[in-house]
C-alpha cells in the first residue's frame, strides 16, 4: 500500500467535520500532485489544458477530467497490477467504461464506511438485492458491494434475486412477520416490476434504488419512479444510491432524491458553457466529483450528469446533460 493510499484510507476510517473539511482540502490538493505525475492519461490531460499546477491552490482549482476517458484510456496511478477490473453497463453499440482498481481491500473500506455512516452496521439488516442486469454480467462494481454487504449482514436469508420475484415475495412475507430489518436494494426497472406484479404491504422495508432504466424502457423521472415503487411496497418513502463504475464510493438519499455523500467525496456545480468553471456555493450546472478512495486511477471526475447543489453536503440530480456527447472538454477522446 503506496503512503498517499494510507494517507486516504485512515481519514476515511476518521468521522467527517468541519476540521475535517480542511484535511480533505490538502489530502484532494495531495492527491492532485500525485495522480499528476502517476495517472499518464490526467497528467496529459491537465496539461493540455494549459494548467499551471503551481496555481491550483483549491479543490476548485482542480481540473476534472471528462468521465469519457474511462472509455478509451487506461486511467490508472498506482504502480502494482490492478487487482480487479469494473466496468459500466452499456446499451448495444456503447463502449463500456474501464476502471481498473489497485487495492480492493480501499473500495471495501470506502463502501462500508459509506454504509455504516447512512444506515448503521449491514449486520443489523437482511440484505436483498435485485439486480438482475448486473448479474448477468461480469465486472459489476456494484453485484461487488452488495455481495460483500449481504455477507456482512449474516442473515440467513439475505442474498441475490435474478428474476424469482415470487421467492422474493416470499421471503419479504417472512422477513416482516418476523419483524427483521430489512433492506432491499435493486436495479429500477426490476423494482418496478415486482411492484406491479407482485405488490407487497411492507412499511418498515427499505427500499433503495440504484437507477438503471437502460434499454428497459421509458426513463420515469424520479418522483413518478418513487410514487409507483411507494405504493407497490406500501412504504412512505424510497432511498436511493447514486454510484458508478468510474468512482469507488457513493452517495445516498433517504428520499425525496436529495443526495449527501461521505465525508471523503465533494460535489461541485460546474458552468456547463465553461466546464473550467465550478462553484462551491449553492448551484446548478454539470455534476463534478472529487473522490478520494479513487487515489489509483483519478479523483477528479466531470460526469455528464446534472447536478442542483443545495446548502451543506446535500445535491440532487435532475437528469443527464443534454448532448452530453458533446460537451465539456473532450481533448484526447479520439
Amino acid at each position: 500500500m503506496s503512503a498517499i493510499q494510507e494517507k486516504i484510507s485512515s481519514f476515511i476510517k476518521r468521522g467527517g467535520s468541519e476540521a475535517g473539511r480542511e484535511h480533505f482540502s490538502a489530502l484532494a490538493l495531495e492527491v492532485f500532485r500525485y495522480q499528476l505525475e502517476h495517472c499518464p492519461p490526467y497528467k496529459q490531460f491537465v496539461s493540455l489544458l494549459g494548467t499551471d499546477p503551481g496555481s491550483v491552490d483549491s479543490p476548485e482549482k482542480i481540473p476534472f477530467l471528462p468521465i469519457r476517458f474511462f472509455k478509451s484510456r487506461d486511467v490508472y496511478s498506482a504502480s502494482a497490477e490492478p487487482q480487479k477490473l469494473f466496468t459500466s453497463s452499456a446499451t448495444t453499440g456503447m463502449t463500456p467504461s474501464r476502471h481498473l482498481v489497485a487495492d480492493l481491500s480501499l473500495y471495501e473500506l470506502s463502501f462500508t464506511k459509506a454504509f455504516e455512516h447512512f444506515y448503521g452496521s449491514p449486520s443489523e439488516y437482511t440484505i436483498l438485492a435485485l439486480l438482475p442486469s448486473y448479474l448477468e454480467r461480469d465486472g459489476s462494481s456494484l453485484v461487488y458491494m452488495a455481495d460483500k454487504l449481504i455477507k456482512l449482514s449474516k442473515s440467513d436469508l439475505s442474498g441475490f434475486y435474478l428474476y424469482n420475484f415470487a421467492q422474493l415475495r416470499d421471503t419479504l412475507e417472512i422477513l416482516q412477520k418476523e419483524s427483521r430489518k430489512t433492506l432491499l436494494i435493486g436495479v429500477s426497472f426490476a423494482l418496478l416490476d415486482f411492484a406491479k406484479d407482485f405488490p407487497v404491504n411492507f412499511p418498515e422495508l427499505t427500499v433503495m434504488e440504484t437507477g438503471g432504466m437502460k434499454g428497459r424502457g421509458v426513463e420515469l423521472p424520479r418522483e413518478e419512479l418513487h410514487r409507483i415503487l411507494m405504493k407497490g411496497f406500501g412504504v412512505n418513502t424510497i432511498h436511493s444510491e447514486y454510484g458508478m463504475a468510474e468512482l469507488l464510493s457513493q452517495a445516498y438519499s433517504s428520499g425525496e432524491g436529495v443526495f449527501q455523500t461521505p465525508h471523503w467525496m465533494e460535489i461541485f456545480a460546474r458552468d456547463l458553457n465553461n466546464p473550467l468553471k465550478v462553484t462551491s456555493g449553492e448551484a446548478k450546472g454539470g455534476l463534478n466529483i472529487i473522490d478520494l478512495a479513487n487515489v489509483n486511477s483519478c479523483s477528479f471526475i466531470e460526469t455528464e450528469d446534472l447536478v442542483i447543489k443545495e446548502t451543506g453536503n446535500l445535491f440532487r440530480i435532475p437528469g443527464r446533460i443534454n448532448n452530453s456527447e458533446l460537451r465539456g472538454c473532450n481533448l484526447l477522446l479520439g
